[in-house]
């Protein structure tokens, strides 16, 4: 079962295939999502059933509901402290319980992150917003929130390319982890997200994973909140010791008539070392 994040957490070492029995958890967000955890290893954990993990709200005005759709943990090691970051599915900017004109005509992409006690949103229209990311506490958004997270029952790490292809055609969820540091801050990440998207290639024995969005950590700042170093971001890899990145930012279009302007787009494609692992998650 999953502790609350005010507790130690670690998994069985992920490095060897295995089978693991999961629970689901009903745990609130604490207050502080910092752990020091000396005895465990932070690195391996566990990867979550993404179609059944959410975290809920009990507001009065809105008990509204958000389906995690990536976690990101990022490990201080030079703390010995980590902590995790939720990344929900996006909606639309909406006029909730309305009569009418449910969807805002000046509308948003909506996207939220939880971590610690606080929250970042995104609201990406289609032009550059002073409003694109905020953070507030995240009881003061729809009050406390409440993490339900399911580990994956039985997942079993997949090794070689056989079992990568084989599971891809049998249709069995998949879910990557992704490794990254910054030697400089001693700040490491670890970024999970069920695979959306698996290319295979059966006469060469390759495969590609690209999915997202996904929580991506600016390991090179340590002057700030964990969380305001998050962005919107995509993954893709192909091999088991790097992994490109493409980022949601400003980004400049010309339009035909010559003129330019900036628009929120996933841009300017970057590479970087990673230790990438890939998982089946097994369900019934």
């Amino acid at each position: 079962m999953i502790p609350p994040l005010s507790e130690n957490q670690h998994g069985k070492p992920t490095r060897r295939t295995f089978i693991k029995a999961g629970a689901l958890s009903i745990c609130a967000l604490p207050a502080h999502a910092e752990t020091t955890d000396p005895a465990g290893k932070p690195t391996e954990m566990p990867p979550l059933d993404y179609g059944l993990s959410f975290i809920c709200h009990t507001a009065p005005f809105n008990s509204v509901r958000f389906w995690v759709e990536s976690r990101t943990r990022i490990l201080d090691e030079r703390a010995g402290t980590w902590t995790d970051f939720y990344q929900c599915g996006a909606c639309k900017s909406e006029n909730t319980f309305a009569e009418r004109d449910l969807f805002m005509r000046d509308n948003y992409d909506f996207v939220p992150i939880f971590g610690g006690d606080d929250v970042l949103v995104f609201r990406r229209p289609a032009y550059i917003s002073e409003k694109y990311r905020t953070v507030k506490k995240a009881a003061d958004m729809w009050g406390t929130p409440s993490l339900k997270l399911k580990e994956a029952g039985r997942h079993e790490e997949l090794g070689t390319w056989d079992a990568i292809a084989r599971d891809t055609a049998d249709a069995i969820p998949l879910v990557s982890q992704t490794e990254i540091a910054n030697a400089e801050t001693q700040l490491r990440a670890i970024i999970e997200c069920p695979v959306k998207t698996m290319n295979i290639l059966p006469e060469k024995q390759q495969y590609q994973v690209d999915t997202g969005p996904i929580a991506f950590p600016d390991l090179t700042r340590r002057d700030t909140l964990s969380i305001d170093a998050l962005s919107l971001a995509f993954v893709a890899f192909n091999a088991p010791d790097f992994a490109d990145f493409v980022i949601e930012q400003p980004t400049s279009v010309t339009g035909d008539n010559g003129a330019t302007h900036q628009v929120y787009h996933y841009s300017n494609p970057l590479s970087m070392p990673a230790k990438n692992r890939l998982f089946a998650v097994h369900r019934g």
